[in-house]
């Protein structure tokens, strides 16, 4: 037996011997007397509906029935004793309706960390509320309101940008600091070759040296301006010195005669056939040119990778990418999930989402590395332009030389191909033999140990062996980027504990494969919802970029000098989308002077053919419309 709160037990009227004992002997009086009205009550009630003043009338409900009605009326009682059964079952149920009722959750923990982040903590619920208001984060009972969800928002975008730019920034900064110090040492080392030829030149030529000295000026003048990206054809530049050079020393080592302007461009034409140099500007013109390509072309490629990266990582997600980071990072929060981290391969397919474009840039730039890797080699061999610059002063010197040494036979060649100049006056002559014989008794080769040390405190060896190796650290940063964002524990939970991590809706496994990397790969990312038909412009521009760089490295390394047209980041019809290949986009390069005349010689002979075939049709076309005319005059 078995009572609810409040109740009195009351045995009812129909109970029997056994079952009143039960409620005890003292209160069977109150009970009788409450029995007796019920009783009389009930009694009464059948003879005002039937009339009969009898219970056998009508039917009577009994059993399990007449319990049920009695229980109906319960609770208009004072009190009554429920059956057994009934009471055992309301005892066993009771703490489960306790624990069903729903209480609210305490979400401190998720405040504080709100507060951290610098936003207000008046904003976050002391305790969890309906989460009907959320639009991306789940909406059953949330610690998250719709501000925190909206600034949640802004903040994983942040979040994002930031892991990007701290992976991207070393690539960035190593290129940067690299250029920086080849384009010191390049600058350095020319700086140094022009003083030491001036200083030796100085010492050895003395006056007539000074004299000339702005040819020589000339000569580095125009070499750096090659260097810094000046319009300078270096083989038409070089042939232009030794051409004025030739002019100015068969003046010396022909004194007593004199000669005019005319004479002596007459003379510069005889430089290729008469050699009055010898070997020396065939050889300097070669190693110069290519020692200067590869070291221009190659700090033009570090700035090139330090621009790339610098605009690649600047990432803006998609509205789409936006809301699956929101997932990811920060709607485990609102579940109060505060210290469960995303799973790894979770995170992977979301910053594969997020950084499709950027994936496509790795294919381009893993060729770009390659090609600056093939010129780094060169710089270390054939075309080391500290090996060419450090001794220009002797070459140029031993050309004097070997001039100085031939001047008869050089002279009487020239004579005989331009003409008997006039001779000078007496005095004059005398004048300029002595000077010439002073010039002869003090000339002498430059001592080697005399030369300046290394530019920048370094080598050019050092610097190429160290920019290597980071050249082939940077490889396939792209492809990799998202695994090693998702690699810091702020990211995800890695590759342990895949069962206790955040999957998007729970703390539970993920289930889903990763997808590939690139843009066309993310049609099927469960996480984000990419438009594979909508690329990236700023990142197609880069890939443009890099193709062009990698065409001129290339042509570095085989030694050939390629200007190519900047590609500006206004240009429009250039990027993706175009379908133009490096070997089919001749209008994006300028090729040098002797090839542009090439060209311009076969444009011409183009012309002149389509000229005549159009002059032919022209007359074909006549023909025939006398010999219609004839023949339609005869039909008439």
């Amino acid at each position: 037996m078995c009572f609810l709160p409040g109740q009195v037990c009351r045995a009812p009227p129909h109970a029997g011997p056994a079952e009143r004992s039960r409620c005890g002997a003292g209160r069977s009086g109150a009970g009788q007397r409450g029995a007796g009205q019920r009783g009389a009550a009930a009694g009464a009630a059948p003879a005002r509906r039937g009339g009969a003043g009898s219970a056998s009338g009508r039917l009577r409900p009994r059993g399990a029935l007449a319990r049920l009605l009695r229980g109906r009326t319960m609770p208009r009682r004072r009190g009554c004793c429920l059956p057994p059964l009934l009471c055992t079952l309301a005892a066993l149920s009771l703490p489960l309706l306790l624990a069903a009722e729903p209480r609210a959750r305490s979400c401190s923990e998720v405040r504080r960390l709100y507060a951290a982040k610098g936003f207000s903590q008046s904003e976050a619920p002391s305790h969890e509320i309906s989460g009907d208001h959320l639009k991306v984060c789940s909406q059953g009972y949330t610690c998250c309101s719709q501000e925190m969800e909206e600034k949640y928002t802004q903040q994983s975008k942040h979040d994002f940008r930031n892991a990007v730019v701290e992976l991207s920034s070393h690539l960035q900064t190593m290129f940067s600091s690299r250029y920086k110090k080849f384009d010191e040492f390049f600058k350095e080392l020319l700086e140094n070759a022009e003083k030491s030829l001036n200083d030796m030149f100085v010492r050895t030529y003395g006056r007539l040296y000074m004299q000339n000295s702005e040819l020589f000026k000339d000569l580095f003048v125009e070499l750096k301006r090659y260097y810094v990206g000046g319009n300078v054809n270096l083989e038409e530049m070089l042939n232009e010195f030794w051409a004025r050079l030739l002019e100015r020393m068969f003046r010396l080592v022909n004194p007593q005669y004199h000669f005019t302007d005319e004479y002596l461009e007459c003379v510069s034409k005889y430089t290729e056939q008469l050699k009055p140099f010898g070997d020396v500007p065939r050889k300097l013109k070669l190693q110069v040119t290519r020692a200067f390509v590869a070291a221009r072309t190659f700090a033009q490629g570090l700035a090139v990778a330090r621009d790339v990266v610098s605009k690649v990582s600047a990432v803006n997600p998609t509205p789409q990418g936006t809301q699956a980071l929101l997932k990811m990072m920060y709607c485990p929060y609102c579940r109060g999930l505060v210290s469960v981290k995303p799973c790894y391969n979770y995170c992977f397919n979301v910053m594969r989402g997020c950084l499709a474009n950027q994936g496509d840039l790795d294919a381009e730039w893993n060729i770009f590395m390659d090609s600056m890797l093939l010129v780094a080699e060169r710089l270390e061999g054939p075309f080391n332009i500290e090996s060419v610059m450090d001794p220009i002063d002797v070459k140029i010197s031993d050309a004097i030389m070997n001039m100085q040494e031939n001047s008869m036979q050089v002279s009487q060649k020239v004579f005989q191909g331009c003409g008997q100049p006039k001779p000078l006056a007496q005095g004059r002559a005398a004048r300029s033999v002595s000077e010439e014989h002073s010039f002869s008794a003090r000339f002498r080769p430059y001592n080697p140990e005399e030369r300046p040390t290394t530019a920048a405190g370094t080598s050019l060896d050092r610097l190429v062996t160290d920019v290597k190796e980071k050249l082939k650290q940077a490889k396939k940063f792209w492809s990799s980027l998202p695994g090693n964002i998702c690699n810091d524990e702020k990211m995800s939970v890695g590759t342990v504990n895949e069962n206790e991590c955040w999957n998007g809706s729970a703390k539970s496994r993920y289930d889903f494969a990763v997808t590939g990397n690139g843009l066309a790969s993310q049609v099927n990312n469960p996480e984000v919802e990419v438009d594979i038909t909508k690329p990236d412009m700023v990142i197609r521009r880069q890939i443009m970029a890099l193709r062009v760089m990698t065409n001129k490295l290339k042509n570095a390394y085989s030694g050939n000098d390629v200007d190519f047209i900047d590609i500006s980041e206004e240009s429009s019809g250039e990027e993706s989308g175009s379908g133009c290949e490096l070997q089919q986009c001749s209008s994006e390069f300028e090729f040098n002077a002797t090839e542009v005349t090439g060209s311009s010689s076969k444009s011409d002979k183009n012309a002149n053919t389509s000229a005549a075939a159009r002059g032919s049709l022209s007359q074909a076309a006549l023909l025939l419309s006398i010999l219609f005319l004839a023949v339609q005059r005869q039909w008439r």
